[in-house]
């Protein structure tokens, strides 16, 4: 009986649909990116990125277990439900303490991370009992276990110890998935256990992507609002929407549309959606990185340049093409010529781009990104689709 109701929890098999309930949860990481954005802004400095990139993978970690949750449960269900809407609060909660989270507000940061995964693997160990995919989750909370404790400890320290100490906690949650949480008396988790369905993790991670690309636009038109449509702020404001779009494009073609065909036709759907969750952490980095400099620039267009300031104008493109460069390998087992030229080109720019005005450098990387959405539609002209060729 208990193996009867815990089956009549999970999703249907073949059922592709991203529920109105998953895009719900997601407008919380709208507040979570605005707030990494905002907190990049307020420690302009190599500690600051790297700080702002371990809080970048907790958030992310959060998004992406529970994207697995509603993967293999049913959404449609009140107890999932419940569950998806637990874990938005305390992503909401994570996301207001953010700017402070190597500050003053770190254990509450690190509370909510900790609640949230060990709330979420001990609600699903009560519900799942009788089922076989409870050792799944006794693995998760076993691994969560382990991570909570630098998590907690890092958030009771202070300056550099924190930083280590979450650097660990990070990696400890990233390695357990890799390594299929190896868990003393119960081992791995099966491969047949891990995500599989191509259409909606496909529509899922085409959803986050899209939600980060929100965050930009949000970034940019607060920015603008508080400048009185000034010329010059208008201007970078302009080329910001502009920017957004080229990302917007240079992400779905080809490659964006054909990622569900990609994951169906893999001979090793889990390997490929782990490839896919790490190309896609690394393209909504570069879109944080982007609306830092996009907020810079609306602010400040005709001001002094300043080398942390084009490190971030010239720097969140360049991430986000190197992590399509890898997306689009994991789809085609290739990369097409564009990606790299537009990363040496920006490589190029970027120390000239230290001497003049923002705007210029707003520009210049509108320019790449442009020149590099040009090369992908003078290359599909007049040539069929190109089926997706997944690398073995």
């Amino acid at each position: 009986m208990a193996t009867d109701r815990a089956g009549g929890l999970l999703r249907r098999p073949g059922d592709p649909r991203a529920t109105y309930l998953e895009l719900f949860f997601d407008l919380a990481f709208v507040l979570a990116l605005a707030q990494l954005s905002y907190a990049l802004v307020q420690h302009l400095a190599w500690s600051g990125a790297f700080q702002v990139l371990v809080l970048l993978l907790a958030v992310w970690w959060v998004w992406f277990t529970t994207a697995w949750i509603t993967e293999l449960f049913d959404p449609q269900r009140p107890v999932i439900q419940v569950l998806a809407i637990a874990i938005m609060t305390g992503v909401l909660v994570m996301a207001v303490a953010l700017p402070e989270a190597f500050g003053d507000r770190g254990l509450i940061f690190a509370g909510a991370y900790v609640a949230i995964h060990l709330g979420r693997d001990l609600f699903l160990v009560v519900v799942l009992r009788g089922h076989e995919l409870r050792r799944t989750t006794v693995r998760g909370l076993f691994w969560f276990g382990l991570s909570a404790l630098p998590w907690l400890a890092g958030a009771l320290a202070a300056g550099t110890a924190r930083g280590v100490l979450w650097t660990l906690a990070v990696v400890l949650d990233y390695a357990a998935y890799v390594l299929r949480h190896p868990t003393p008396g119960i081992g791995r988790t099966p491969t047949a256990q891990l995500p599989s369905v191509a259409e909606h993790l496909a529509e899922r991670y085409r959803q986050f992507f899209i939600i980060a690309l929100g965050e930009l636009i949000l970034v940019t038109g607060l920015t603008l609002r508080g400048t009185g449509f000034a010329a010059g702020h208008t201007a970078a404001f302009l080329v910001s929407v502009v920017t957004t779009v080229l990302l917007w494009r240079i992400y779905i073609f080809r490659a964006g549309e054909l990622l569900s065909a990609a994951i169906a036709a893999a001979p090793d759907r889990a390997r490929l959606a782990r490839s896919v969750s790490y190309t896609h952490l690394a393209m909504v980095a570069g879109v944080v990185f982007t609306a830092v400099g996009a907020e810079l620039v609306v602010a400040h267009p005709l001001g002094h340049g300043q080398p942390a300031w084009t490190a971030v104008m010239l720097g969140g493109p360049a991430l986000f093409l190197a992590g399509r460069a890898a997306f689009e390998y994991t789809v085609f087992a290739r990369v097409s010529w564009g990606r790299p030229i537009g990363l040496l080109a920006l490589a190029v720019l970027t120390p000239a781009m230290r001497h003049v005005p923002p705007l210029l450098s707003g520009v210049a990387a509108a320019a790449v990104l442009a020149a590099v959405a040009g090369s992908d539609a003078a290359r599909a002209r007049g040539r069929p689709p190109q089926p997706p060729g997944v690398p073995r």
